[in-house]
């Protein structure tokens, strides 16, 4: 398990998902350490990944879904290059090019039915990421202990709307819990062990 990864969630079990560019100043003024930037167009990138990894926060672009940037080697390098932490992906090839130029890597995967599933996990075993963003996040209690076992480190993502999301999703081995909504994104461990609001 990576230890950047594991202490940047130490104090905040929470991922922040920021889909485009509307809360970025939400997640650059949050507690959470660590966010999945999504939907940012190419040309944008190279504006915002340094502003936010410039205030330590450790910052995965998901790579599949920023219009214009390319899901092969030349997109790996080009995030790399701007400063992007990490990468996020549901592909292996991306994932394997990210961990080559010491980037931290996240594989993205959806849990559908069981054939899926089995699909996900060889795919896994194949790409050796830092983290899975394991999806959806209400799936994971009819996971076996053993699939639970090969996506780990994950992070439950999907459906996770409040502070019982976050608490199941941790209670179910997740490191940390993902989510869009901005008012979770400095919620600490210990609120959520004293049950404050």
């Amino acid at each position: 398990m990576n230890e950047r990864i594991t202490a940047a969630f130490a104090d905040v079990p929470v991922c922040a998902s920021v889909v485009g560019t509307a809360k970025v100043a939400d997640f650059a003024n949050a507690a959470s350490r660590v966010g999945i930037l999504a939907a940012v167009p190419v040309g944008q990138l190279a504006k915002i990944v340094p502003v936010l990894t410039g205030l330590e926060k450790i910052l995965f672009v998901n790579i599949d879904s920023c219009p214009g940037l390319a899901t092969d080697r030349g997109g790996v390098d080009f995030l790399h290059e701007i400063g992007a932490t990490g990468v996020v992906s549901t592909r292996v090839a991306p994932i394997e090019r990210a961990r080559a130029v010491s980037m931290l890597t996240m594989h993205k995967v959806f849990v559908t039915d069981r054939s899926n599933l089995n699909r996900s996990l060889e795919a896994v075993k194949r790409s050796r990421p830092d983290l899975v963003e394991l999806m959806p996040a209400p799936i994971i209690p009819w996971m076996s202990a053993q699939a639970r076992e090969v996506m780990s480190p994950f992070v439950a993502a999907g459906f996770v709307t409040d502070r019982a999301g976050v608490a199941h999703s941790l209670a179910m081995g997740a490191l940390a819990a993902a989510s869009s909504d901005s008012g979770l994104w400095s919620l600490t461990r210990s609120q959520l062990s004293a049950g404050e609001k």
